[in-house]
């Protein structure tokens, strides 16, 4: 037999952000309660508006699962004493698990004989454990920021106004802060506040629905995208689609209503980001496009309100963008007063990190960490890479930046093309920003591509140098974006980069400013870039022991590094790969980190050594050959041949020979296979 299960926390509004997590949370930590509690379910379904939080559990069971339990407890020796009474260890065994010690018996081990329970646990009703466990489970959700309210002693996104809690129609009773749990559910704020009785999961998606509450966000998503699309066609125009922004709004209204406006088309003279972000950012509004993708004077606003006259909500919205628009337009005039190059000056002024200096130090360092990466990579673009450099910050002391943050990249890629700077250079002071997020956008041209990079390492290495270092609840200078910002493109465009080299480079113009050596600021720099690219590796898929075996030797170029990893991936489909990694290991094993000996073929006792030396020598100049073309798959192919004369060899002589010079010839011998291996992996830390 099966119930459902019926939980909703209705609150004051709740930040859009927020709920996308609360929802996963809610569903991650009930199933997790109902497996610790051994209790069976189907489904869960998840809700979510401004207003309430909810979830539905379809095919609860009525009971617990019953357990039976074989529990080993101390050993006989520790449970009596000298004269046969149970001690401390046999009573504190029995009552922690709610028995007598003559209801536990013995049983012989291995290691002795040793106290053992068995006992079956019946399983209680789920309507007695749900009043245990719903509290819990309340209490263990967290959010961003939370909020306590009145004098009590809880926390949640904001203050809660009601829980209703069902099991099988019947209400699971319990206190949270001030509130008793129930069945009374209540509908849209403004549109119709009346409270309404729910009953199960269906009913109450209908009764919310009557009361202009869409609970469920994916109806309501699919509503509003609906509304916002033939509210376009009306205007005249194409949505320009924004799919993040169609989330957003998803949790910011219960009741989903697209209105349509419009702005001054003197407007239209501003940059299209700009117009984009100041509708969107600001006001949550979707923009309109026309047949060739030019922005049109419109714009579609969603409300969270039915209401008579939709050109009152209208007219609010266009009044409200009228005056960001008027803003954004008398900075746009301002700002085009003064050039971007005479803004340098002013970045004197900005402090960038306190220990770390200005915003004009920043500049000048990772202007030479720019220029040499152009030396490396495209010679012919080092002039524009400086210059680009030069300005890429200038845009922060312009007035438009200060009013839309947001906008710092954009806008002085849109002044530098009005004063005539060269494209590659106004698109690298936006570019260098990017990726502004995991998997975003890349650089799409080298110069802008090194100031990225040099940006970047510049402020990982400047805040390792001064102890500003990530822990596992605060990046608060994104430095694992950064990190991996280098990464990609690094990796996207191909370079032969060597991160140790760019990395001391960097550590040495930021030496004025470190408080820790150099030397360990250079090493946990390396260190914390190679971390985040072994979990990106990991987390697109790659095998865990297979990176972590590449990654265990030599660290240079990310390229490289991949390059090796994708090659040990595919080895590993070899029919042979088990027998190949087990003799390998062998090897390293035995040798112990290898011996610095030359090999005299002079000291060889069987042929098996003879024929493994000549393998060695034919596939070192074969290796060398093809690691300098990269080629690692041809290098793993090359020296699993060298398999059969290494078992021959294992089989064939004693390592561990009486006379040292025979040993030590033979280890030298095996540390050449070694050394091999080494060159696309530890072949030690590979799963067999």
């Amino acid at each position: 037999m099966s119930a459902e299960l019926f939980l909703e926390l209705g609150s004051e509004e709740i930040p859009a952000g927020f709920l996308p997590v609360a929802m996963a949370d809610l569903k991650r930590l009930l199933t997790k309660e109902f497996e610790k509690a051994r209790i069976a379910f189907e489904d869960l379904r998840t809700f979510a508006t401004p207003r309430r939080l909810a979830i539905a559990v379809s095919g609860v069971s009525l009971h617990q699962e019953r357990q039976e339990l074989n529990v080993a407890g101390p050993s006989v020796k520790v449970a009596f004493d000298s004269e046969g009474n149970p001690t401390k260890a046999a009573l504190g065994f029995a009552r922690s698990n709610g028995v007598e010690v003559a209801d536990l018996s013995r049983v012989e081990t291995d290691k002795g004989e040793y106290l053992h329970l068995s006992k079956v646990v019946e399983g209680r009703p789920t309507a007695e454990l749900l009043p245990e466990i719903l509290p819990r489970l309340i209490g263990s959700l967290s959010f961003r920021k939370s909020m306590r309210w009145k004098d009590l002693d809880i926390r949640f996104a904001r203050p809660m106004h009601w829980i209703v809690a069902l099991f099988d129609g019947a209400v699971v009773p319990f206190s949270y802060g001030n509130l008793e749990s129930g069945k009374i559910s209540r509908g849209h704020r403004f549109m119709a506040p009346e409270a309404f009785e729910v009953q199960n999961v269906e009913q109450y998606l209908a009764a919310a629905e009557a009361q202009f509450v869409i609970a469920d966000p994916v109806k309501r998503r699919a509503m509003i995208a609906e509304g916002v699309e033939q509210a376009a066609q009306q205007a005249g125009g194409r949505l320009n689609p924004d799919s993040a922004l169609l989330d957003e709004v998803t949790y910011l209204v219960e009741y989903p209503l697209a209105v349509t406006g419009s702005f001054e088309e003197r407007y239209l003279a501003l940059p299209r980001e700009l117009l984009i972000t100041t509708m969107r950012e600001h006001q949550r509004y979707f923009t309109l496009v026309d047949e060739d993708g030019a922005l049109l004077p419109r714009f579609i606003t969603v409300s969270n309100t039915k209401v008579e006259d939709p050109a009152v909500v209208s007219r609010g919205n266009e009044r409200v963008l009228r005056a960001r628009l008027a803003d954004a337009m008398f900075f746009w005039d301002e700002d085009r007063k003064v050039s971007l190059e005479s803004r340098l000056d002013a970045l004197k002024n900005v402090v960038y990190q306190a220990k770390l200096g200005t915003s004009y130090e920043k500049v000048m360092r990772f202007k030479e960490l720019a220029a040499d990466l152009a030396k490396q990579f495209d010679e012919a673009a080092v002039a524009l890479t400086e210059r680009a450099a030069l300005l890429a910050k200038c845009d922060l002391e312009t007035g438009m930046v200060y009013e839309f943050p947001e906008l710092q990249g954009v806008m002085g890629r849109e002044y530098a093309r009005l004063e005539g700077e060269d494209e590659r250079i106004a698109l690298a002071i936006h570019e260098h920003y990017l990726p502004i997020q995991a998997g975003g956008e890349l650089p799409s041209d080298s110069v802008g591509a090194f100031v990225s990079i040099a940006d970047k390492i510049d402020t990982i290495c400047g805040c390792f140098g001064v102890g500003l270092i990530p822990t596992g609840t605060a990046d608060p200078y994104a430095l694992r974006r950064s990190a991996l910002g280098i990464l990609n493109i690094v990796l996207e465009r191909g370079y032969h980069l060597s991160l140790p080299a760019l990395i001391q480079r960097s550590v040495a113009l930021l030496e004025s400013k470190l408080n820790r050596p150099a030397e360990e600021v250079a090493a946990d720099v390396e260190t914390f870039i190679r971390q985040r690219f072994f979990h990106q590796l990991v987390a697109q898929g790659h095998p865990q022991d297979v990176v972590d075996a590449v990654f265990s030797i030599a660290f240079d170029e990310p390229g490289e590094a991949l390059a090796r990893v994708e090659a040990l991936a595919a080895f590993r489909s070899r029919d042979d790969y088990q027998q190949l990694v087990v003799a390998f290991k062998r090897v390293g094993n035995i040798i112990k980190g290898g011996v610095d000996a030359a090999i005299d073929p002079s000291l060889f006792e069987a042929d098996c050594e003879t024929g493994l030396f000549e393998a060695v020598q034919q596939t070192t100049e074969e290796c060398r050959q093809l690691v300098a073309k990269g080629e690692y798959g041809d290098v793993l192919q090359a020296v699993a041949a060298l398999r059969a004369p290494v078992d021959a060899f294992f089989d064939g002589v004693m390592v561990m020979a009486d006379d040292e010079r025979v040993k030590t010839n033979r280890l030298a011998l095996l540390t050449a296979v070694a050394r091999l291996l080494e060159q696309v992996a530890d072949f030690s830390k590979l799963a067999d």
